[in-house]
């Protein structure tokens, strides 16, 4: 919207760079332009302003596909103004020169204009689609209709309108319809989530029988080696019974070798000394065989007096005495004469 200043009978206008101004003077057009400034005299002009920056008009429409279900589009149709002097004869753009706005709505009746076109493109193509082609390439289908047909309408091009996109921003059902559906996307997204529970549900009882059957495995493992520990145990205490037996009875014979050595050593010594007792007494024996009775008699009273610690009384008669002394008196005679044949 352009700017008005007064000074008295005359004012000042300036519009902006996205407005295109026609000025009327005395009902003959004085000039146009964007982004004029100019004085002027307001009992004897009039000033238009045309816009010809891009609009968007939004629309919002209710349709019905050919199996009768109904649905909304909405979305947004842009244009700009390509001739503005032809847009001026169409649609009234003048300004109330104290403030500068529109005296009507002009920019109201071109969307208006606009909104019906899109609206009759879009309902002509949703009513012979079913309602799922509708939903499924609506925004699509009814965005290229749309815009083809609001380009080839003679009107607006008459107008100097040019239309600079189309966009469909949603297509949608009436709820009870869309709730329908969704339904049985909703069972199948609900069956892969049963099914995906499921699997993680047969995925953990196979990773817990796996474990469970580790665990059984690493128990019969560990049996086994207790059963081979067991066996070796059983086996060292046999060969350590067996070499304990082995070095008892290796000690036992080492022993008994010992004493049967001890004892021949012993028996050897004892023959020896017996023998040599033997021979000792058979020699005495033989000797004393040589020797006269009295002189036995007289050795015999020396061994009977070396053993007798006291006497007390001493009785020789004279049956012993005589015959003693009569060997002593012939055994010096022998040794007299034997001296004198000397």
């Amino acid at each position: 919207m352009g700017e008005i200043r007064g000074f008295g009978i005359v004012r000042h206008y300036r519009s902006d760079a996205s407005s295109h101004v026609l000025r009327w003077r005395n009902g003959r057009l004085a000039g146009q332009g964007r982004g004029a400034t100019f004085w002027f005299f307001p009992l004897s002009t009039s000033i238009a302003e045309v816009p010809v920056d891009d609009r968007e008009v939004p629309f919002l429409f209710h349709g019905r596909s050919v199996d009768f279900q109904d649905v909304t589009a909405q979305g947004v149709v842009t244009y700009r103004v390509i001739d503005a002097a032809a847009l001026a004869e169409r649609v009234d753009f003048t300004i109330d020169l104290g403030t500068g706005a529109h005296l009507k709505q002009p920019l109201d009746k071109i969307a208006l204009l606009v909104n019906q076109i899109a609206q009759r493109a879009a309902w002509e193509w949703i009513g012979a689609t079913p309602v799922r082609e509708v939903l499924r390439d609506g925004p699509t289908r009814i965005r290229d209709e749309v815009h083809e047909a609001l380009s080839a309408d003679e009107g607006l091009a008459a107008m100097g309108l040019a239309i600079a996109g189309v966009s469909v921003a949603a297509v949608q059902p009436v709820p009870d319809l869309e709730r329908a559906l969704e339904a049985p996307t909703r069972e199948k997204i609900q069956q892969e989530a049963d099914e995906a529970a499921f699997a993680r549900r047969a995925l953990a009882v196979e990773k817990e029988r796996a474990i469970q059957e580790n665990e059984l495995q690493n128990r019969i493992e560990l049996s086994r080696r207790e059963e081979q520990l067991i066996a070796q145990k059983g086996q060292n205490k046999r060969r350590e019974t067996t070499e304990d037996a082995e070095a008892a009875r290796i000690a036992g014979t080492a022993k008994a070798e010992r004493t049967r050595l001890d004892a021949n050593a012993q028996a050897a010594a004892l023959t020896a000394v017996e023998g040599a007792r033997v021979a000792a007494d058979r020699d005495r024996m033989e000797i004393y065989r040589t020797v006269p009775p009295s002189v036995l008699l007289g050795l015999a009273a020396q061994a009977l007096g070396g053993k007798l610690e006291r006497i007390d009384h001493l009785h020789l008669s004279p049956e012993a005495l005589g015959p003693m002394l009569a060997s002593l008196l012939a055994a010096g005679t022998k040794r007299l004469e034997a001296d004198a044949t000397e």
